[in-house]
């Protein structure tokens, strides 16, 4: 059989690739690793920096390449053989990963050149590729009895297994629910375009009327504009219940599993708990820490949380009689409270952001700041037609990377928004190898407008908070496109989770500035630039219900540390437990059907797991670092030069909050953020 995957090849060449291609591949790209790994332990020579530290950075690109192309599939575009494959795929890579972290004579090796590191003359980045290196084993039991290595790989193992059951549950679930609309009362309040889009699934699922899924450009309109209740109700109890059905697809056995697993891995490796292992190597150093941070910023947002929350609750009374409101009603009120309080809703703006404006917009916003120039090219190999691929050059036209980038959502695509990569920049024979990224999102479909005759085409557009998306993802796309850096496991957004956001949250901030929204929101049939009373009102309404939406965001990071800061071995109820968590964080009636823990893919499935603090954590950043670009212009050249050098193009070279600083002047001032959020 020939096999793409083990030719050479430079942008992956999905339309080769076949199903059957990924098992004998990625098997025999093991094998081949081992040969390399093999080369270096018994390389009879004295271990040094050369021959053991970058030649075990150098070994495994094949297979690097091989498992992200197959994991971004299973991530975009999935089916059952895929998710099968991957059953198998992933027990195999833990056990090659563990085989590599727990051989005795590799480690040795490292150890050696460890113990010399201040004797060899390294630069900062090679210091820092040493210490990953030898952290690498020792964090992840190099040190162990063999028997307790043999338990660290079955955990492993296990581990991988249940953490990819977990996601292909929620996706099941997530396209398993429809809600099915033949009366058309049952559309009041509903706008034009998201009607039309309910219509255009029905007819792809061969039905009279109109279909609302769970996916989020289906789900989050109908929450917030359905003037029926109980058809809210019922759509948000689905979305909240998912995988919490004590059925097939019930995550609830998963979650104890994966969070009992974890600490018991955590105290082999002589850990208290999970959150302790990970934030080891996270700027924020320990669960202590998080918390009171956490903690620190609950103080601050719960006052006006509360006063936001008993505000919307007199509207909705004042509006429709309703005395409590529950969590079906928040986004549907806040709507009205905000088209009340500023004039101004995502009807009005969206006809302003055309996906393919906004597009345009992002991409002036990089080349304003950082002389980036995207072509969209033809001749690269996509996984779907959907995806769109560019050339991304700079002022010379020399090239920066290629661009993947995949906008709406499919049966085989997780919700969310997410930017990964297929190849990472890094320095070969000589040569600087730039990266392969990709962003992938899940905004609305163009829709075929009846209104608008037959044949007439309504494009894809945006709510302002998806514009925000779309800054956020391309932000963490500059971080890797940007990437100068020697070796790939330093590159792009191989840095501190707690790091990571800071790229893509900064560039949401351009979204709310005139500056910004005059180069690329124009309305889609007019040609007009958006009026200037509709920016004052974005700036104006960034920080509607902010307290809320900051409290939202803590509960998440909260429940994130209840699960992996203790022992969870006692937890029998995930339900129980998980009310407990947002007990400082409730406002809205708890719902006894739903539970988030059972969906919660972020820290279950993804790598968030005592990380999603890291959210608010780089908001401070964020705040702080956009608070210079204010200061001087936010297309100075200078302070983008300063942000693109010190940041953007470092990588994990050096420690994050060093980058900060030789950026900034100065360390991150934390009031930055709670003046931006108005919770001062």
């Amino acid at each position: 059989m020939k096999n793409p995957l083990l030719k050479p090849y430079n942008t992956a060449p999905f339309s080769k690739i076949e199903n059957k291609h990924f098992l004998p591949a990625i098997s025999k790209l093991i094998e081949e690793t081992k040969v390399e790994i093999d080369a270096i332990t018994s390389n009879t020579e004295e271990p040094t920096f050369k021959n053991t530290v970058e030649a075990i950075e150098n070994t495994g690109e094949k297979l690097d390449r091989a498992t992200s192309i197959f994991f971004n599939l299973n991530s975009a575009e999935t089916n059952d053989e895929i998710q099968k494959i991957a059953q198998e795929i992933s027990p195999m890579l833990t056990e090659f990963s563990n085989d590599m972290l727990l051989n005795e004579a590799l480690f040795e090796r490292i150890k050696t050149v460890y113990k010399q590191k201040d004797a060899l003359n390294l630069s900062k980045e090679q210091q820092m590729l040493l210490d990953k290196k030898y952290k690498a084993f020792s964090r992840n039991g190099a040190n162990l009895s063999e028997e307790k290595k043999s338990e660290l790989r079955k955990i492993d193992t296990e581990l991988s297994k249940l953490n990819l059951t977990f996601g292909e549950n929620v996706l099941a679930e997530t396209n398993k629910f429809e809600l099915h609309i033949t009366d058309e009362k049952d559309l009041s309040g509903l706008p034009e375009g998201v009607i039309e889009a309910a219509a255009q699934t029905a007819e792809e699922k061969e039905k009279e009327g109109w279909v609302f899924t769970l996916d989020y450009p289906s789900y989050v309109p109908f929450m917030t504009y359905a003037d029926n209740r109980a058809l809210r109700k019922k759509i948000a109890i689905e979305f909240g219940a998912r995988c919490f059905h004590n059925d097939a697809l019930d995550n609830q056995q998963n979650v104890l599993q994966i969070a009992t697993l974890r600490h018991k891995r955590a105290n082999l490796l002589g850990y208290k708990s999970h959150a302790h292992f990970v934030l080891e190597e996270r700027m924020a150093e320990t669960p202590e820490k998080v918390k009171s941070f956490l903690n620190e910023l609950l103080e601050k947002a719960k006052p006006a949380a509360q006063k936001e929350f008993d505000e919307l609750t007199a509207f909705a009374k004042e509006l429709d009689g309703i005395d409590h409101i529950e969590k079906w009603d928040g986004a549907y009120y806040s709507e009205k409270l905000k088209q009340k309080l500023f004039n101004l809703d995502d009807e009005k703006l969206k006809p302003y952001f055309e996906l393919k404006n906004v597009i345009k917009g992002v991409f002036t916003v990089a080349q304003k700041l950082y002389g980036l120039h995207f072509e969209e090219v033809q001749n690269i190999d996509k996984y779907h037609a959907d995806v769109k691929t560019y050339d991304v050059k700079d002022d010379e036209g020399e090239l920066v990377a290629i661009l993947y980038a995949d906008f709406h959502p499919r049966p085989g695509k997780r919700n969310g928004a997410w930017m990964t990569s297929y190849k990472l920049q890094q320095m070969k024979d000589g040569k600087n190898d730039r990266p392969h990224i990709s962003i992938v999102c899940n905004f609305t479909k163009p829709v075929l407008s009846a209104a608008e005759g037959p044949t007439a085409s309504k494009p894809s557009l945006l709510t302002f908070n998806e514009v925000t998306t779309l800054f956020h993802e391309f932000g963490h796309a500059l971080h890797g496109m940007l990437a100068n850096t020697t070796y790939p496991s330093l590159s792009g957004t191989s840095v501190y989770w707690d790091f990571v956001e800071l790229p893509s949250q900064i560039l949401e901030n351009w979204c709310y500035e005139k500056e910004t929204l005059e180069l690329f929101a124009t309305h889609y049939k007019t040609g007009e630039v958006i009026p200037m009373e509709y920016v004052e009102k974005i700036k104006e309404s960034a920080t509607f219900l902010e307290g809320m939406a900051t409290l939202r965001q803590l509960s998440f990071g909260m429940l994130d540390m209840a699960w992996h800061s203790s022992d969870p071995s006692g937890i029998k109820d995930v339900k129980a437990f998980e009310v407990t968590a947002f007990d400082d964080t409730q406002l809205y009636p708890d719902v006894k059907e739903n539970c988030m823990s059972t969906s919660f893919s972020h820290i279950f499935q993804g790598g968030y797991s005592a990380g999603y603090y890291s959210y608010k954590w780089a908001e401070v950043l964020d705040a702080d670092a956009f608070a210079l670009f204010r200061q001087e212009g936010i297309f100075n050249k200078k302070v983008a030069d300063k942000f693109k050098g010190f940041v953007l193009s470092q990588g994990g070279t050096k420690d994050p909050m060093e980058l900060y600083v030789k950026f900034r002047g100065q360390k991150p001032d934390p009031e930055a953020l709670l003046k931006r959020a108005g919770l001062l």
